[in-house]
């Protein structure tokens, strides 16, 4: 029988690669999941309690997960999106629209469509460091009405930029509208020297992806409910609805493990290492963006863009979690005293780039939309595929997702213009990984 993934994998790792993606154990390198073993693997027997009715051993653990004293932990086995299905699914049935950004994760989207919902599309601020969506422009409250049922904020951005959500939130919750942050990147937020989670500021429901910051298996995560959180049950309820029967121990074991190193996490190594990278990239004549959380730093060259620069860092074996146009992301590691990742060896590979002064792939600008419109949930009708280079006029009968981030730049509904037609055929010609587009075809409304 063949095992092609199981291959691929036992290859990868015979290659040493050296992780600057999620998740954030960087190969098991980082924390300490080699407490886990995997005869713990187990299902819900005498003693092992049941995540969607806990009350013994699961219920303590999730107790012990605690930032702040306003708020409940959950665990989430099928990541972050099972949270924020949950929330936006509970509000399904309340009067009005939702509100949500336009940098919003796909999940966010599929959510919508799951509760045939409609929403305010948020005006956006750019970014004048990464060029990417940074947070919601300020007048964006002039919109806001008191009959919105649920606002859903990213925060920080996938790149690591922060922005002014305070006022937002606080701004809302006088119009009694409930918030929804997905701090997926966030899990690390309040250690010394980072951010502030938005645990702090009094949003309603805030959801963090643990893997992808902190040293736990994919897919587990943590959603937080205040105490005082509107229809706070039916989201508990509805967490059951999108998760697994057999929720994984594993995934369980590894919040708990994550959270005891969060609860402990010294910094000083971290911003000393951290520091140390940063005068090695800028010695290779890299530009080296230094963003509000520190895990994050965007690396460009004046010769290369972002998709050219992977490919040089991927021939040394080092794996980043994303390229643009303009750059590459790292997601560092949170380097602490007696972790096995590999630091020393990645100054050494850094060393070896071989950069020239010419770059032969030429750059396309991605569509930035910063005013604000609406989302409009419509049913499934008859669709049909065609070429890109025919698309021009045509309604998108599907999102155009690139992943990662996973964040939606053409949504499902909209009519397609000359400009989405000129990049749908750039990302398609340099075979970029783009959900929604197959062999240079995208599917369309047939009416």
């Amino acid at each position: 029988m063949a095992l092609p993934l199981t291959n691929k994998l036992k290859s990868l790792m015979e290659e040493n690669p050296i992780s600057m993606h999620v998740p954030g154990h960087k190969n098991n390198t980082i924390g300490s999941l080699d407490k886990l073993d995997i005869n713990m693997d187990m299902t819900e027997i005498t003693g092992l309690d049941d995540l969607h009715h806990p009350e013994e051993v699961l219920h303590e653990s999730m107790a012990n997960i605690s930032k702040h004293k306003d708020y409940d932990a959950f665990y989430l086995v099928n990541g972050t999106t099972a949270g924020i299905l949950s929330v936006i699914q509970a509000f399904a049935h309340a009067s009005g629209d939702y509100i949500i950004p336009r940098n919003a994760h796909k999940s966010v989207f599929h959510g919508l469509e799951i509760a045939r919902g409609n929403a305010l599309l948020l005006g956006m601020d750019i970014s004048q460091d990464t060029f990417q969506y940074l947070g919601p422009t300020a007048n964006n409250v002039d919109y806001f009405k008191n009959d919105h049922k649920l606002a859903v904020y990213t925060y920080p951005n996938y790149y690591g930029e922060c922005f002014d959500i305070k006022s937002q939130i606080e701004y809302l919750h006088k119009l009694q509208i409930p918030v929804l942050v997905d701090e997926a990147h966030g899990a690390h937020f309040d250690l010394e020297g980072f951010p502030q989670s938005t645990l702090n500021l009094e949003a309603d429901f805030v959801v963090q992806s643990y893997h992808k910051t902190l040293p736990s298996l994919t897919m587990s995560s943590v959603l937080f409910i205040h105490k005082d959180a509107p229809l706070r049950q039916q989201v508990i309820n509805y967490l059951s609805y999108f998760q697994s029967s057999s929720p994984s121990y594993l995934l369980m074991s590894s919040l708990e493990l994550a959270h005891d190193f969060y609860r402990n996490y010294k910094s000083d190594i971290f911003f000393e290492k951290r520091q140390t990278l940063i005068n090695e990239l800028k010695q290779q004549g890299l530009t080296v963006i230094e963003v509000d959380d520190p895990l994050k730093l965007c690396v460009s060259h004046h010769a290369y863009n972002g998709y050219e620069l992977q490919e040089l860092f991927e021939t040394q074996n080092i794996f980043i979690e994303l390229a643009d146009e303009n750059q590459i992301l790292f997601v560092l590691p949170l380097w602490h005293q007696h972790d096995t990742y590999p630091f020393n060896k990645l100054l050494k590979k850094i060393k070896r780039l071989k950069l020239s002064k010419q770059s032969s792939i030429s750059q396309e600008e991605q569509m930035k939309t910063t005013t604000i419109g609406h989302y409009k949930y419509s049913a499934n009708s008859r669709t049909r595929t065609v070429n890109v280079k025919e698309a021009e006029g045509e309604i998108l009968a599907t999102h155009i997702v690139p992943y990662p981030p996973g964040i939606p730049i053409m949504l499902k509904g909209e009519k397609i213009t000359a400009n989405m037609v000129k990049l749908l055929q750039y990302w398609s010609n340099q075979k970029l990984r783009v959900e929604g587009i197959k062999n240079n075809y995208i599917e369309i409304k047939d009416e």
